[in-house]
C-alpha cells in the first residue's frame, strides 16, 4: 500500500488560479488558455454592425502580435480619424478577435465616430507580466508611426495610407486597456514631436481603467461578489499580471503608489475618463481624475451612475452605451479641432468626498 507522500507525489496538479475558465492556472506551473472565450447570455446577442469592413494586420511580426482594422462605410476620399483601442481582461485575458462583443463594439465606434479604428492584441500574463503589455501599446502607436512614414514609398496599409488622418488620433481603452492609455499618454505626450511624427496624439479615452491599491476603497469592499468584475476576480488579475511578489499598489496598476514616479512635471494629453457608478474601480477612478486634475492635467470625466465593469462591450448597442459613444464624439471632434469650443461638455472634476 502507498505510503501518504506517494499518493500526493502521484496526485494530479489541481488548479490554484482560474480566470472565468480561459486561463488556468495549476499547482506545477502549467498554464492552460482556451482558444475561445467565456460568452455571457448578453454577449452572445451583440451584433457587429454590418456597413463597417474589417480585416486584420499584423504590428510586430517577431511578437506575433496583431491588430483588426476597422473602416467605416462610404469613406470615399475622406480622411478620417483614427482611434487605436486596447481590449480588457486584467492583462490575463482577451483578445480583439474576441466575438461578439468586443468586435461589435469595435464595429460601431467605427461607423458613429466616423473613424479608422486599430484594436489591438499585446502579450498577456502570466505568460509576458507587466510591463510586456505597455511596452505593446507603445509599438502599436510606433508601428503605426512607420506606416505613416511609408506613405510616401507607398509601402504602407492602404486603408491607413489612403483614409486614415494620421494627425488626429485618440488611444482609447477598456479596463487593463484603460490602464495602458494612461501608460501611453504618459510614454508620448511629453516626448519630442519627432518620436511619432507624422503620428499625433490628440487624446486619451481611459474606460474604467483598472487602478489598484493595497489600501480597499468603499467601492471595493461593498462590490457585490455576482458582479462581473468582484473583488476576488480583481486581485487574482493583479497577482497575475504584476512582477512576483509585487503588491497593488506597483506603480504598473497605481499611478499614485508610494514608489510610482510622481506625475506632476509629466506632460499629459486631453483626457476623458469614464466611470461605471456601480464599476468596483469606480473611486480609484475618480480619485484618479481628482489627482491628475488638481495638478493641472487636462482631464474630464463623465460617471454613468447604475452601470457596471465594461458595460459598454458587453451591450454596445442600449442606451447608456449611445451616450458614452456621443460623449466620446464630442470630445474627439473638440480635441482633433473638428467642432467649436462651446460643443464640447463641461469636464468634471469630483470633489474627493464624492
Amino acid at each position: 500500500m502507498a505510503d501518504s507522500s506517494t499518493a500526493t507525489a502521484d496526485a494530479p496538479p489541481r488548479v490554484v488560479e482560474d480566470c472565468r475558465g480561459v486561463l488556468r492556472v495549476l499547482s506545477d506551473g502549467t498554464i492552460v488558455r482556451t482558444s475561445e472565450p467565456p460568452l455571457s447570455a448578453a454577449a452572445e446577442k451583440v451584433p457587429a454592425d454590418p456597413s463597417v469592413e474589417w480585416k486584420d494586420v499584423v504590428y510586430d511580426a517577431a511578437l506575433g502580435l496583431g491588430l483588426r482594422m476597422y473602416r467605416p462605410a462610404g469613406a470615399g476620399a475622406e480622411r478620417l480619424p483614427v482611434v487605436v483601442v486596447f481590449h480588457g481582461g486584467g492583462f490575463c485575458i482577451g483578445s480583439y478577435a474576441w466575438p461578439p462583443d468586443f468586435h461589435g463594439a469595435c464595429t460601431r465606434l467605427a461607423a458613429r465616430l466616423r473613424a479608422v479604428v486599430l484594436s489591438a492584441d499585446y502579450r498577456l500574463a502570466p505568460e509576458h507580466r507587466l510591463p510586456a503589455a505597455i511596452d505593446d501599446a507603445a509599438s502599436v502607436l510606433l508601428w503605426l508611426r512607420d506606416q505613416g512614414q511609408a506613405t510616401a514609398a507607398g509601402t504602407a496599409d492602404p486603408w491607413l495610407s489612403e483614409l486614415a488622418d494620421l494627425s488626429r488620433v485618440i488611444v482609447f481603452g477598456k479596463s487593463a486597456g484603460g490602464t495602458l492609455v494612461h501608460h501611453v499618454n504618459v510614454r508620448f505626450s511629453g516626448a519630442p514631436p519627432d518620436a511619432l511624427r507624422p503620428v499625433r496624439l490628440r487624446g486619451f479615452v481611459p474606460l474604467m481603467p483598472y487602478f489598484t491599491g493595497v489600501e480597499p476603497t468603499p467601492s471595493e469592499l461593498s462590490c457585490p461578489e455576482d458582479t462581473f468584475l468582484n473583488r476576488d476576480m480583481s486581485d487574482r488579475y493583479a497577482r497575475l499580471c504584476l512582477p512576483a511578489g509585487a503588491t497593488a499598489d506597483h506603480p504598473y496598476l497605481n499611478p499614485f503608489g508610494p514608489d510610482s514616479p510622481r506625475l506632476d512635471t509629466v506632460a499629459v494629453g486631453p483626457t476623458l475618463v469614464v466611470v461605471g457608478g456601480d464599476d468596483i474601480l469606480r473611486d480609484r477612478d475618480v480619485e484618479y481624475v481628482r489627482r491628475m486634475a488638481a495638478m493641472g492635467k487636462p482631464v474630464e470625466m463623465v460617471e454613468f451612475a447604475g452601470q457596471s465593469h465594461a458595460f459598454f462591450s458587453h451591450q454596445p448597442w442600449g442606451e447608456p452605451e449611445d451616450e458614452l459613444v456621443r460623449v466620446i464624439k464630442r470630445f474627439m471632434d473638440k480635441v482633433c479641432g473638428l467642432s467649436a469650443p462651446g460643443s464640447a461638455a463641461t469636464a468634471t472634476v469630483p470633489d474627493k468626498e464624492h
